[in-house]
């Protein structure tokens, strides 16, 4: 999938009302209140399927990291994104990629390519069942907190119900999918922030609430 203009029209024709437009700088408070509570130092950050950019700059300017990188895999959205100012200081190192989140998961690892924060709002619902799994346990390998937002099958149902708003391209999974598949590769810290076990050390880590640790 592509994620075109056709995409973009029908998904987007009121961006202030979306998620993660609209409400941006909340996300992004609410991020920042998380890691400060347990004074975690958040110095690089991904943002997978960053779309046009709201998230991802707003992000830059709370946390300022000296490494940072973005995904997405829309040409327009990338191009449209690529206007902006993303990096609030010159001495952040960006990289960005016009590609898809599979394709960037393929890539060679290496340390670059390794994350404090990585942020993935409204992007799961699109890859296919044949590489989610795939996708989240290299995620999991890639960074060690992750910022998820992704509508399950109820959801999407209130979306047209209440919103009128009816995204065809969404593939629908009911939450009972995404908790186990995810509950193998992240712990749920909070409804949106899950830590990766791939990094989890129980002597080492800052978070020692273990209500949501399962």
């Amino acid at each position: 999938m592509k994620f075109e203009k056709d995409y973009w029209q029908a998904n987007y024709s009121e961006p202030d009302t979306m998620d993660g437009i609209g409400n941006a700088k909340e996300h992004v408070k609410y991020m920042k209140a998380l890691f400060a509570l347990d004074l975690i130092d958040i110095s690089s950050l991904v943002d997978l399927g960053f779309g046009y950019g709201h998230i991802f700059k707003r992000a830059m300017k709370e946390f300022i990291p000296y490494r940072a990188c973005g995904v997405e895999p829309s040409k327009l959205a990338f191009d449209k994104a690529k206007k902006k100012k993303l990096k609030p200081v010159d001495s952040t190192n960006l990289l960005l990629y016009n590609e898809s989140i599979q394709k960037w998961c393929q890539r060679k690892d290496s340390s670059r390519l390794r994350f404090d924060l990585g942020i993935c709002m409204s992007v799961l619902q699109y890859i296919p069942d044949d590489d989610i799994e795939e996708v989240i346990s290299k995620i999991s390998e890639r960074v060690k907190y992750l910022y998820l937002t992704v509508p399950t099958d109820k959801e999407l149902d209130r979306q047209i119900e209440e919103l009128e708003f009816h995204d065809t391209y969404a593939i629908r999974r009911k939450r009972s999918f995404y908790q186990k598949l995810l509950g193998k590769y992240f712990t749920f810290i909070s409804s949106r922030l899950l830590e990766s076990k791939y990094y989890f050390d129980d002597e080492k880590t800052l978070f020692t609430d273990l209500l949501y640790r399962f």
